[in-house]
């Protein structure tokens, strides 16, 4: 049985304070859709809780003038008395601002970190840059990078909302897949199982039209197709054997290495 792989986060000064939790599972713009619709999109649920998140320590407002140079870049805090050379940093220029992370990364052997932004958070005028890091050796700890996307368009950052979302990925295993197109007709029983969905959502589709203009609909409507959140077939025909609809990850434990203690946290 293979030993249960850790995320190891070295801390690498006490003088700046990030938290780091298991991602959110919801989101407000999914919850001020109409009817919440977005709250039954499965995968994009999934998604928003798959990784752990930084979280910004101090609130600032960052602006920029177009320009390529690092001066291009305006950062405003709320908070005046921040050591900001130790929180964000617009080093890169072109409209990049750069969050210090305090911690150094382990992975087991073999695993690295996908290091980007929180999963199907939004934000107008920035957008957040993505890196691949071979935590399972290096001795240098990375920066959590953002473009500003709209010169002369100010963002906010506020405290405590993520900045960065940690993924580990085992090293070689996207590479490992075999690749191939061929038609859907090939696998019989996927053809028919996605016939049936197809039928069954225009089906549910008819209703809701239905239900929009006559109330006398209202007993028989089926608001939402649940076969897939509930992990199973159109039709009742059968069951995924591995279906998760909620991921629970590890909170990070406090470790004091010179006590010896340690307050655990369990997934």
């Amino acid at each position: 049985m293979n030993p249960q792989p850790s995320l190891v986060a070295f801390r690498i000064t006490r003088s700046l304070h990030v938290p780091i939790v298991p991602a959110a599972r919801t989101r407000e713009w999914m919850n001020a859709t109409r009817g919440h619709s977005a709250n039954r999109c499965l995968p994009l649920l999934m998604a928003n809780e798959a990784g752990w998140e930084l979280l910004n320590s101090h609130a600032f407002c960052a602006t920029w003038d177009g320009r390529n140079e690092p001066d291009g870049v305006t950062l405003e805090w709320d908070d005046q008395r921040v050591d900001r050379d130790k929180l964000v940093a617009n080093n890169f220029g072109s409209g990049v601002i750069s969050w210090r992370v305090p911690y150094l990364f382990r992975t087991p052997p073999g695993w690295n970190l996908l290091v980007r932004g929180p999963a199907n958070r939004p934000r107008d005028g920035a957008s957040p840059l993505e890196g691949l890091v071979e935590t399972d050796w290096a001795v240098a700890t990375f920066t959590m990078n953002w473009k500003l996307t709209r010169p002369g368009h100010t963002v906010r950052f506020e405290r405590g909302e993520p900045f960065c979302m940690l993924v580990p990925q085992r090293r070689g295993e996207l590479e490992s897949f075999s690749t191939l197109v061929q038609p859907v007709e090939s696998d019989p029983e996927t053809c028919e199982h996605m016939v049936r969905w197809g039928q069954k959502r225009h089906e549910m589709q008819v209703r809701q039209f239905l239900i929009e203009h006559s109330k006398d609909y209202a007993a028989d409507w089926e608001p939402w197709n649940l076969d897939y959140f509930k992990g199973r077939l159109p039709g009742g025909a059968g069951q995924a054997p591995e279906h998760q609809a909620k991921l629970r990850l590890a909170e990070f434990a406090e470790s004091d290495v010179d006590s010896g203690e340690e307050r655990a946290s369990k997934p």
